[in-house]
């Protein structure tokens, strides 16, 4: 049966087989946070999963959607965001958002 994709896609999954050590290797800039609604929503890319979630920066799912991902290793990049988007666009309360996950205690392991 013939294939239907293209040779870069079967690079990519070549690539991605080789790699498969529980390394990650992405091209360009990957960012964890999408933020939705003026900072009161947000999509949390999550890599250790495949999966992006839509979730509230005030809910306790938000807080351990980014608890999982800072116990990955992901905790330095994903403040960098935090503070980035604090500094972008300080009306939306990132620096707020960041506090509470400080507060929880999610960066504290990383």
């Amino acid at each position: 049966m013939a294939s239907n994709t293209s040779k870069t896609a079967r690079a990519s999954v070549r690539a991605g087989q080789a790699g498969a050590s529980g390394a990650l290797s992405v091209l360009g800039e990957f960012k964890y946070l999408i933020p939705l609604n003026k900072g009161k929503h947000v999509y949390v890319r999550n890599l250790t999963n495949g999966k992006t979630v839509h979730l509230s920066t005030t809910s306790d799912a938000f807080i351990e959607e980014i608890r999982v991902l800072a116990g990955a290793g992901h905790a330095t990049k994903i403040r960098a965001e935090l503070q980035a988007l604090a500094t972008a666009t300080p009306a939306d309360g990132w620096d707020a958002t960041e506090k509470r996950l400080v507060d929880a205690g999610v960066f504290e392991a990383a």
